[in-house]
């Protein structure tokens, strides 16, 4: 029988909660799982081209976030604040609003500080409204200028002064090139140019798929049982090119490491369709114990929010119990946790080994780690 949601509940000191990402991206920490066992491994993330198995092969999710936080005003003045998160056409989206009470159809908004002016049409049954902005054809020029970074309300520094520019560049993965996420794939957040050229000179395989993520992925589940809970549909994409070259990978014996938990339900939704040569449209695939991989090997990934749909994918690779287990470990060793935190690896088991002897090996690569508290900016 599948676990409850309290099943993947824990308790973390807000100290511990990442607030600010590190000024190098690649020293993040590392713990190190080897998929399916018990123990765990503490490293450096820059150290990952040593870790990784033989050959791997690593499937990055290419999306670029949009500056898709809007503040701005209702014409009583009161303030709102928008998040775009569906493109349905020209300058119309689909926008979460705080302060959505006062909002009526008809009613002017002045959003981006009064520089996306815009007109709410309807409100749909999930509380979303449906906006359309004066001028669409120079909108995403000025979305571009006067958008802010759509950091996770937990990131929220509220009485400090912001560098929106600043958050926008550290909320965005050094490789990211097709726009339309609405939330950054954070696992990415870690990799440097230098240190994607060492995993090249180590042999590893590096493809790019896309999936934009968009706020469902991080909402809430609100039904104790997770199998009544919904996932809101995120757009993905995979090339022809690169899924004849994934299938050659592994045709070729490759281990596949997903980077982060949004590469995982695109490739997993690709192979629920039988690996077509191409492929791109929507995906609602809520992964979640028990999960017949078919695409997956392995996962560099994030700490993710207590009771989250995040958390219980991670735990279908490596198991409930190990994975809080390791969650228990990380909060006792002082890892910063969420989107600017720390980092997690799941690696395919060592080949040949028994499972005593998997465990003895993965130990033995631990290096003593003090506790620390937050960094600072």
């Amino acid at each position: 029988m599948a676990a409850l949601l309290d099943a993947y509940d824990y308790d973390l000191p807000p100290e511990q909660i990442a607030r600010y990402p590190l000024p190098e991206r690649d020293r993040a920490r590392l713990m190190v799982l080897a998929r399916g066992q018990h123990g765990t491994a503490h490293h450096v993330f820059r150290e990952l081209p040593e870790l990784l198995p033989a050959r791997s092969l690593l499937v990055f999710n290419d999306t670029k976030v949009l500056p898709a936080r809007l503040e701005g005003r209702l014409p009583q003045g009161t303030a709102i604040e928008a998040l775009l998160v569906e493109e349905v056409g020209a300058g119309v989206w689909w926008a979460m609003v705080k302060g959505a009470r006062r909002v009526r159809p008809d009613m002017r908004l002045a959003l981006g500080d009064g520089h996306l002016p815009a007109r709410a049409i309807e409100r749909d049954a999930e509380g979303r409204w449906l906006v359309a902005f004066d001028d669409p054809a120079t909108f995403r020029e000025r979305l571009e200028r006067h958008g802010l970074a759509p950091l996770p309300p937990y990131l929220r520094r509220r009485g400090e002064r912001r560098d929106p520019a600043s958050d926008r560049a550290a909320y965005q993965t050094c490789y990211a090139r097709n726009e339309g996420a609405v939330a950054a794939p954070t696992a990415g957040l870690h990799f440097t140019p230098q240190l994607i050229r060492a995993l090249r000179a180590r042999g590893c395989a590096l493809e790019e798929i896309t999936l934009h993520a968009g706020p469902g992925t991080f909402l809430p589940i609100q039904q104790p049982d997770p199998a009544h809970h919904r996932m809101h549909r995120e757009h993905y994409a995979i090339a022809p090119a690169v899924a004849a070259r994934l299938l050659e990978h592994r045709r070729a014996g490759r281990p596949l490491i997903a980077i982060g938990t949004t590469t995982v339900r695109a490739l997993e939704s690709w192979a629920a369709l039988g690996f077509p040569l191409g492929q791109q449209g929507w995906t609602e695939l809520f992964i979640r114990p028990p999960f017949p991989f078919r695409a997956v090997d392995g996962l560099i990934t994030n700490f993710h929010q207590p009771r989250s749909t995040l958390l219980m994918l991670v735990a279908a690779l490596h198991g409930r119990e190990r994975l809080m287990a390791a969650y228990r470990e990380a909060r006792g060793c002082g890892y910063r946790f969420f989107s600017f935190g720390d980092c997690m690896a799941i690696l395919p088991a060592p080949e040949g080994l028994p499972p005593s002897g998997r465990l003895r090996a993965l130990r033995q690569a631990a290096p003593p780690v003090a506790p620390h508290g937050p960094v600072q900016p």
